[in-house]
């Protein structure tokens, strides 16, 4: 393995019922369309070596989706990051790419933004019902999963929740509260969906269509700020440093021009 790279990648319109299923079949053209030198895994049946990070569920969109992959050849990322690019579906968007200099890409997506589209709620109810939801110690929801019906807490995941204030431009005969929801990655993982069962058990909080929900952003949780960071800053903050040091010694190992 020669390097390796790390992906942003987002999923709108009409493409965020995308599966992760059929983003990863999606992606694995890309790869073969754009020529990447991928590494593969060794085995009767080798596959490229593609890492993936947290997918958001089927059905909600996403600014902040990561993966990396690992190339037996060394690629420009911003290159790599426009044939990609124009390789994939629109809505299924490689918006930013780095190469990879730190470990540990998993652990720094601890934390994520998420906005929740409530049409048809007004935003007063919104608020008193997230009021509700915070005032709460324990907010206990249901969800089904394969091994059947599960009870679980919401509210110790959920760092902050706010009703965003009313757009100037929105018209006032057509309701829609907009919340902005920080969740903390915990076991079992709390999704939007699950908090938005929270607001209906605390509050009766029941929107007449379902919600649209965008994840805006995912890394590491700073509790001090209640803020979630970038998780490529890292690398991009070590390539930085390494590019003079990379200068200086290509400088030192340049042969001298001819006496004059």
């Amino acid at each position: 393995m020669a390097q390796r790279i790390r992906l942003r990648y987002t999923k709108r319109g009409r493409l965020r019922f995308t599966s992760h299923r059929d983003f990863q079949r999606a992606f694995e053209r890309a790869l073969r369309r754009a020529e990447v030198p991928m590494a593969y895994s060794a085995g009767f049946t080798p596959h490229p070596r593609v890492s993936y990070a947290n997918a958001a569920p089927t059905g909600t969109g996403s600014e902040a989706e990561y993966l990396e992959i690992a190339l037996t050849e060394h690629r420009d990322p911003a290159k790599l990051r426009e044939l990609l690019d124009e390789s994939m579906p629109v809505g299924l968007d490689i918006v930013d790419a780095v190469e990879a200099r730190t470990s540990g890409l998993a652990d720094r997506l601890t934390a994520s933004v998420w906005e929740l589209r409530l049409d048809g709620v007004d935003t007063a109810e919104a608020a008193g019902a997230v009021e509700a939801y915070l005032a709460a110690d324990t907010v206990e929801v249901q969800r089904r999963t394969k091994n059947g019906m599960r009870t679980f807490d919401t509210r110790g995941a959920v760092a902050s929740l706010e009703v965003l204030p009313v757009q100037a431009d929105r018209p006032l005969d057509n309701a829609c509260a907009i919340l902005r929801l920080v969740v903390r990655h915990l076991t079992p993982a709390v999704r939007p969906d699950d908090v938005l069962s929270g607001l209906r058990a605390v509050a009766d909080l029941a929107p007449p269509v379902p919600a649209a929900v965008t994840r805006l952003a995912q890394g590491l949780f700073d509790e001090e700020s209640g803020t979630v960071t970038d998780p490529l800053a890292p690398d991009r903050e070590a390539d930085t440093a390494a590019t003079p040091k990379a200068a200086v010694t290509a400088d030192a190992k340049a042969p001298e021009g001819p006496a004059a």
